[in-house]
């Protein structure tokens, strides 16, 4: 028997379901504008992250494979977006140009039926939500290898929005250019941090190479898809994007580099069943305070996750402290805790509660 005689059965068998999965598909996607009739007559939001992170963690743990949890969780996180964009297609903003992190982020939380606007700045990002030129924005809080992202600390402390979300994107960076070969090439490009999260790898095989910092690895990219004496340190999505092709993948000094990013919005999500809370906090300038500050979450037996200080820039040497717990804020336990670390802080802002990231 030929290979096609025996493929022939399995795809008349692959023929047949994908014709059920379409027909489910579009019978979801009609109890899905139900749903949206149901939204529109109560004003109630289209996205719900804590319902997504729901249904994504699911799907998961009922997953008896061999599809892996991760690929099953992508593939519903389409199929929610697309059913999603039947109600009303939302609109996010994030740290522009097109082909960086952030937008990958955005896609990671929203799937692909949204509208994506590259914005030019972090703040921009902010005023674009604030505004509502965007029903939601994406802004970088941390990396793993960096550190934390200091203007967005210091707008979410200034902002009436609030967090609704995280993503995690573990950070790949490749080294690409239009030939696929370093043949010719003269500088390399990318944004400072990612020149900084992959000098080892750089200066290990390209040391004769000029590099060249530049405003974000999209925009090295793009550098690099106009001229054939540039390569780019940057993403997948940033080679897709301006057509280039990969010298060498994976050049990132630190294997399990990742960096964390925050929805903001006018959105406040209930309980997922697995959240976070960040919150700003500052105390008077006198020993023990922060100590005795933060004695309420081990009293209520609430875990903290992150803990970040920055000046408050009033000349007073003052800080302000951001932090993230486990737990929701309308949690029993967290929220017992957060009232009394509101009796005892010198200042307390609450930016969100939210599902963790997946």
């Amino acid at each position: 028997m030929t290979t096609d005689n025996k493929l022939k059965p399995l795809r008349e068998q692959i023929d047949s379901i994908d014709a059920q999965i379409l027909a489910l598909l579009n019978q979801r996607a009609r109890v899905a504008q139900e749903v949206g009739h149901v939204k529109a007559e109560t004003s109630a939001p289209v996205f719900r992250p804590e319902r997504e992170a729901q249904v994504l963690r699911s799907m998961a743990d009922r997953n008896p494979g061999p599809l892996v949890a991760h690929d099953v969780q992508t593939i519903f996180r389409e199929i929610m977006s697309a059913c999603r964009a039947l109600e009303k297609r939302v609109t996010v903003a994030y740290l522009g140009p097109v082909g960086t992190f952030s937008e990958q982020a955005v896609y990671q939380q929203f799937g692909r039926a949204v509208d994506a606007i590259a914005c030019t700045s972090i703040d921009e990002v902010f005023r674009a939500a604030e505004a509502g030129t965007a029903d939601f924005g994406v802004v970088p809080v941390e990396n793993s290898s960096e550190g934390v992202i200091n203007r967005t600390l210091d707008l979410l402390l200034q902002t009436t929005l609030a967090i609704s979300g995280e993503i995690s994107i573990p950070v790949h960076l490749s080294l690409m250019t239009r030939s696929g070969t370093l043949d010719g090439i003269t500088q390399i490009c990318a944004h400072s941090q990612a020149l900084a999260q992959s000098q080892v790898w750089l200066n290990m095989n390209t040391p004769t190479i000029a590099r060249q910092a530049v405003a974000s690895n999209g925009e090295a990219a793009r550098m690099a898809s106009d001229d054939p004496q540039v390569a780019a340190v940057a993403g997948e999505i940033a080679g897709e994007k301006y057509n280039l092709q990969v010298v060498n993948a994976h050049i990132q000094d630190d294997p399990h580099n990742r960096t964390r990013f925050a929805i903001i919005g006018r959105l406040h999500t209930t309980p997922s069943g697995k959240d976070q809370t960040s919150l700003v906090l500052s105390v008077p300038n006198k020993p023990g305070a922060v100590y005795n500050l933060l004695a309420p979450l081990a009293a209520n037996d609430v875990s903290m996750t992150r803990f970040e200080s920055r000046p408050a820039r009033m000349g007073t040497w003052e800080y302000y402290f951001y932090v993230d717990v486990e737990g929701h804020a309308q949690d029993a336990k967290v929220a017992r805790a957060l009232d009394e670390l509101k009796t005892n802080a010198a200042f307390f802002k609450l930016l969100g509660s939210y599902p963790a990231s997946l």
